[in-house]
């Protein structure tokens, strides 16, 4: 056996067995802690010894047996028979032993002296040990002596007092977390000539590497080490219960940058405590419930009601054990384990007698809040004022589950009525970020709350935002009446009011026409109001602006510079979303999604799911409108895994619009059919998420065939979108929708109406709703348009960063180009067009160019050669000659091109001849369509 860091202490015991073989007999005490390796210590001493020559006893003591005579020397007659045969001395004193330990009364042995015939037997036992050791030397080792009975420890006296003439060598071994030898035994072995007290300290850092490394490779062993021993604090058993833990949590052999520490740790941890004294046991149970650092210990004391000193005791031992450190249990799986083997009932008990003493002592309420809620029930008069301070704490510090779980404990312990009404609203609003559904059933108490003016005004604004989010809207439109009735002219109360308004207005557009909002109702921009510059306002406020008078550079800036202000909690979060909506439906899709990518990361890092699904479902929104399908149907997923389809309540419309138009584009329609066969309330259709669902399940009617059922939705988006005000083809171009269902209808007249109609609305700017308009008003109007309205469409759609639409812009011009007898011109149209689909994921177009391209093939109008010369002639372009030709394959004139790229007219000219001679053309017009392409992929 290989015993790691022991070999000053194998060196003394060999030195006590050498001196022992001459006669000068000896006694060592070995003292450790439980797992220190002590018993494996005298296990090698033994085999030294039997290898030596030695005869060789052993017994070991019982905690169950402490109180049983005998109980330990009891254990001689298995070792000396051999002893007990050759000599009949002996073998009458283990008789007389024997029969003392079946008969007696143990309660005899533990008064002093014994009576005459045990003395006598008990003289008679060592006399003859001593005899026999004059033969062949002797080995006695006694383990867990602090389990002894008493009768054995006064034979142990006895034969202490005749070592050191003898040769018996006698090795005794206590564990230091259980109580000390007898003090009489103790007191003799000091005065021993041939007397050694060897404390077996724990293994050091790289003790503990060496054991690793007899288990697996050196270099995981090294990895290893320190955090193995941080955890163990070098107890021999714990670092071996690790090593179980290592087997059965990964393969030794592979190298793991983490420790495995498991059930064998904490086994092992509850034998350690168990095995111990039981008021170490008791202690660790108390740091476990604790769970704090120093001066944990003094509160341990006070709740243990115990001197302080044998506490500290308790603490020293239970430290060099290797199972404490700081006054708390090494590892997390220490302590839960220990708590485990608690009883509920005790386990409340401490937790009470904690927060009492916590709260007697002026603790902070972060601190005593865990004992209340680990109470359970029955708590004092003064817990919920504790737990509700330690909410607010938890929610200042983005902790939404620890708040929620004081506050519905404080409910719990609340006897006041107008205290829980208070709570319930806290609780309400709490439990909101965490999971909508949890707040629903406490909306009803807080509504009649407020109908009787129990309910605080600050609470009102939070009540009418979850009522209509459950689409209860009628209780809401009181709650916001009685919120205008009871406003409080505090200015931070009534910038909240004008705040929550105006938030409601952009989301709940039915609302408009309420006199309680007093918001603009009609058409065109809307004021902002900048309420002492409050960004809430403002960044709503962009939203209102856009959705009433389309996309806005000012409307942007102000969505922006408001983000800028803001920062991510519970007052600031639908605010911020509103923002971003405004930068989405501007066409700022690089400045909407950064923002989004932004928050999204906070509301991860502040672990709050409601958040973490809302932005993550806004994300999806601005990737579909950037064309990327897979990324949307991913991000929308993740949304409803966070909140489910039941706790998105009202705003279920905007995760589930993207998956079905993201499925329907992928040409994965069974998919979205599912989608569509969700549940969701009637409400939703008063919402702006109405309208993103309304339109995506009119998509996908018109691409599985059914486009009288698409122009249903589409009608309905209208009807909503113009009672709303909101009737921008920004937000949901239905009319383009429309006039597709139409053309698929073979009403072509009607179509082009409404193609015509969306364009007249649009302003002059190049944004991506004018190019999906002058697609659709291609496909509908005069064939000699077609091509130029392509194009230009095309051109708009990649500016906008939608390749999606511009991959079916591109499309519908390579098969222009084909059918005015162009094939030349449509090849590489429909190549980048296939290239912009087929990045997107969506596979029914993909096809589609696919066949075409199939087509123009068969005709034979370009070689594979021609297509990579003319790719070779395009490479040799300098950047910015390929800028030139972009612009100028485009349609731009020489001072247009001169304008945008901030150069000279001269310069302009110059590059053109060199991008001529390069490739070989002899006009603009010859330049081929794939570096307009190009340049805006």
């Amino acid at each position: 056996m290989r015993l790691v860091e022991r070999d000053d202490e194998l060196d003394a015991l060999g030195d006590m067995l050498r001196h022992a073989a001459r006669g000068r007999g000896g006694v060592t005490v070995v003292s450790g802690g439980i797992g220190s390796g002590k018993t494996e210590l005298l296990d090698v001493v033994r085999e030294q010894a039997t290898d030596a020559g030695f005869l060789t006893l052993r017994a070991t003591g019982s905690w169950a047996e402490r109180h049983s005579p005998g109980s330990v020397l009891g254990q001689l007659p298995r070792y000396a028979g051999a002893l007990a045969d050759e000599s009949d001395v002996l073998a009458q004193a283990l008789r007389s032993v024997g029969s003392i330990r079946s008969d007696a009364d143990g309660g005899a042995f533990e008064r002093w002296p014994l009576d005459p015939a045990t003395t006598v037997a008990l003289h008679q036992l060592s006399t003859e040990l001593v005899r026999i050791s004059e033969q062949a030397p002797m080995l006695l080792c006694v383990d867990d002596i602090q389990y002894a009975d008493a009768l054995s420890l006064h034979w142990i006296l006895q034969l202490v007092r005749v070592l050191r003439t003898s040769s018996i060598a006698l090795v005794i071994a206590e564990c230091t977390l259980s109580n000390s030898v007898h003090p009489h035994l103790h007191a003799e072995l000091l005065r021993h000539p041939n007397y050694r007290r060897l404390d077996l300290g724990n293994l050091s850092p790289d003790g503990v590497t060496e054991v690793l490394a007899d288990h697996t490779d050196a270099a995981r062993a090294a990895g290893l080490g320190a955090e193995c021993h941080r955890v163990t604090g070098g107890n021999p058993l714990l670092v071996r219960a690790l090593v179980e833990d290592q087997r059965h949590g990964t393969t030794l052999s592979d190298t793991a940058p983490e420790l495995v520490v498991g059930d064998a740790y904490a086994d092992t941890v509850l034998s350690c405590l168990h095995r111990g004294r039981a008021p170490a046991l008791q202690l660790a149970r108390v740091l476990a419930v604790l769970d704090g650092p120093d001066p944990g210990m003094q509160l341990a004391t006070r709740l243990l009601e115990q001197e302080t000193a044998a506490v500290e005791q308790c603490g020293a031992a239970l430290e060099e054990a290797g199972l404490i450190a700081d006054g708390r249990l090494r590892h997390p799986v220490a302590r839960a384990a220990v708590l485990r083997n608690l009883s509920p009932y005790l386990r409340r008990e401490l937790h009470r007698g904690a927060a009492e003493l916590l709260y007697k002592d002026g603790a902070s309420a972060v601190r005593i809040a865990p004992h209340l809620l680990g109470a359970e029930h029955d708590l004092e008069s003064w817990a919920p004022a504790i737990l509700r301070e330690a909410a607010e704490r938890h929610l200042a510090g983005n902790r939404a589950a620890d708040a929620h779980a004081c506050l519905d404990a404080a409910l719990c312990a609340s006897q006041d009525d107008g205290e829980r009404v208070a709570l319930k609203a806290q609780l309400a609003g709490t439990a909101w970020v965490l999971n909508p559904s949890i707040s629903a059933r406490h909306l009803g108490d807080l509504a009649s709350a407020l109908r009787d003016g129990r309910l605080p005004d600050r609470h009102a604004l939070m009540l009418a935002k979850h009522l209509l989010w459950h689409g209860r809207f009628e209780e809401a439109v009181e709650a916001i009446e009685r919120m205008g009735e009871r406003a409080d002219p505090d200015p931070s109360n009534d910038a909240e009011i004008r705040a929550t308004r105006e938030l409601l207005s952009s989301t709940y557009p039915p609302l408009v026409h309420s006199a309680v909002l007093a918001v603009p109702s009609a058409p065109g921009p809307a004021p902002v109001r900048r309420a002492d510059g409050d960004a809430r306002i403002r960044g709503a406020a962009a939203l209102t602006r856009v959705l009433t008078g389309g996309p806005s550079a000012a409307a942007a800036d102000d969505a922006e510079a408001a983000m800028r202000e803001l920062r991510l909690g519970k007052n600031t979060q639908e605010w911020i979303m509103c923002a971003v909506a405004a930068l989405q439906f501007a066409d700022r899709f690089d400045a909407a999604g950064s923002w989004c990518d932004h928050w999204l990361a906070e509301a991860r890092a502040r672990n709050v799911p409601l958040w973490e699904a809302e932005f993550a479902s806004m994300r999806a929104g601005i990737l579909l409108r950037q064309g990327d399908l897979e990324s949307a149907r991913r991000l929308s997923e993740t949304a409803l895994a966070k909140v489910s389809a039941k706790s998105w309540g009202v705003c279920l419309g905007g995760p589930l619009a993207n998956l079905v138009q993201a499925t329907t584009e992928m040409g994965d329609f069974e998919a979205a059919e599912e989608y569509l066969e969700v549940p969701v309330l009637d409400g939703m259709f008063s919402t702006r998420f109405g309208l993103y669902f309304l339109h995506a399940r009119g998509r996908f009617h018109l691409e599985t065939g059914r486009p009288y059922a698409a122009l249903d939705d589409f009608s309905a988006c209208a009807e909503l979108m113009r009672g709303w005000g909101f009737d921008q083809p920004a937000l949901v171009p239905w009319r383009s929708e429309s006039a597709r269902a139409h053309l698929a209808l073979g009403d072509r007249d009607r179509a082009h109406a409404l193609a015509r109609e969306e364009f007249m609305l649009l302003r002059p700017d190049r944004t991506r709703s004018r190019g999906i308009t002058l697609r659709v008003l291609a496909a509908t109007g005069d064939p000699a348009d077609q091509v130029g309205r392509l194009a230009r469409a095309a051109e708009i759609l990649q500016e906008s960063g939608d390749r999606l639409q511009a991959a079916g812009a591109l499309a519908d011009l390579g098969r222009a180009h084909r059918e005015t007898g162009r094939p030349s011109r449509a090849l590489p149209v429909l190549e980048l067009a296939a290239r912009l689909a087929e990045r997107s994921g969506a596979r029914p177009l993909t096809a589609a160019v696919a066949s075409d391209l199939a087509e123009i093939g068969r005709r034979g109008v370009r070689t594979p050669g021609d297509r990579a010369e003319r790719t070779d002639a395009v490479g040799r372009l300098s950047g910015a000659e390929r800028r030139v030709a972009a612009l100028a394959a485009r349609g731009h004139t020489n001072r247009e091109i001169s304008e945008k790229l901030c150069i000279t007219v001269s310069t302009v000219e110059q590059h053109l001849t060199r991008v001529f001679r390069k490739i070989g053309v002899r006009a603009r017009r010859e330049l081929p369509a794939e570096i307009a392409l190009d340049m805006a992929e």
